[in-house]
């Protein structure tokens, strides 16, 4: 985590899975390499309910110029919040238990794919998070601009993120700050003050049908 950087184009892909959440294969040699290839200079690993594949990640990418940010994400009774910079797994429950404890380890909370939830708490989670995803890669553009919405709404910032669980979709979206960036401090104080972009465009809905086989081959081989 002490890694530095001397960076003046960000350009950051905050939501990525890898093999340790239920739906992807994604090794953390196989995200480093493509993100790295596809001119990530950050990334976000948040898988469900485990840091397990974030801080494998972090290992793998330590000698090359990839920011890594340990995250994870977790489904609440407002929706799926993510926990930026969070290295220790955390139990998913009601939103205030969840935003507790990423405040004890120091994260930033992130309201994942608002538009996708239905629901009273909606209002409440965008209120009690620091950071809404406004530009997500497999949500449909006018949920991502509902999103969008929300956050001028609530005075919040945004990033963007793939939720990619294949390799061809790290970085289809990205978050891109016009600044410079020589380590991890600097990057949380961006995350949260720094002037951003959100670019890039949604993946097709056929990631849903391979996510899909997916869970069902992870699952098979469980069971064996």
């Amino acid at each position: 985590m002490n890694k530095h950087f001397s960076v003046s184009i960000i350009e950051a892909d905050f939501h990525v899975h890898s093999q340790y959440s239920f739906d992807s294969f994604l090794s953390p040699r196989s995200i480093t390499k493509t993100a790295l290839k596809k001119g990530l200079s950050v990334i976000a690993v948040a898988d469900h309910n485990t840091t397990k594949g974030a801080l494998k990640t972090i290992e793998e990418a330590a000698s090359t110029s990839l920011l890594v940010i340990p995250a994870i994400e977790l489904e609440t009774d407002a929706g799926h919040i993510m926990g930026l910079f969070v290295e220790s797994s955390i139990k998913a429950g009601s939103i205030d238990n969840v935003l507790d404890e990423i405040t004890e380890q120091g994260g930033i909370a992130v309201l994942l794919h608002p538009a996708r939830m239905c629901g009273s708490k909606l209002k409440e989670a965008a209120y009690k998070i620091d950071v809404i995803e406004a530009l997500n890669g497999r949500t449909r553009r006018r949920e991502n601009l509902r999103a969008q919405d929300l956050a001028l709404t609530f005075n919040k910032p945004t990033i963007a993120g793939s939720d990619a669980h294949l390799g061809f979709e790290i970085g289809c979206v990205r978050t891109i700050f016009d600044a410079s960036l020589s380590n991890l401090e600097d990057l949380r104080k961006l995350i949260i003050n720094g002037k951003r972009m959100l670019a890039g465009k949604e993946s097709s809905y056929i990631v849903h049908a391979l996510s899909f086989g997916t869970q069902i081959v992870k699952s098979g081989l469980r069971l064996a």
